[in-house]
């Protein structure tokens, strides 16, 4: 009774299941939590609010900062969103898991970047 039981169970392992309306192959790869959707919705969103200030506000002309470099708003953009990364990943190598306290101080080095850079 017990290797009829264990074979059933083993018996759809081959098989095709049926998708869904929602069941997309080319996103199965990654583990997705309400944290890195979340992520990404917040990315989308950072790159729609920055094509809607170019639309309002065109141009964007570079200007020197801190470090005598010219950049532009995408500019900054995306050396605060990369400085956000390394700030999230030396944290967990640093101090742990508690994950707010650098998204704080990303949000502040953000600021600084937007501000002065």
């Amino acid at each position: 009774m017990f290797t009829k039981v264990y074979a059933s169970g083993w018996e759809k392992v081959g098989e095709a299941k049926e998708k869904g309306f929602f069941d997309f192959d080319f996103i199965t790869w990654m583990a997705w939590t309400w944290q890195t959707a979340s992520f990404f919705l917040f990315i989308a969103i950072c790159l729609i609010c920055m094509v809607i200030w170019e639309i309002k506000v065109p141009g964007g002309t570079p200007r020197k900062g801190l470090l005598t470099l010219n950049t532009t708003r995408g500019d900054r953009l995306f050396i605060s969103l990369l400085s956000a990364a390394f700030i999230h990943l030396a944290w967990l190598g640093l101090v742990g898991s508690i994950l707010w306290i650098a998204t704080i101080i990303s949000i502040l080095f953000s600021i600084v970047v937007f501000r002065y850079f």
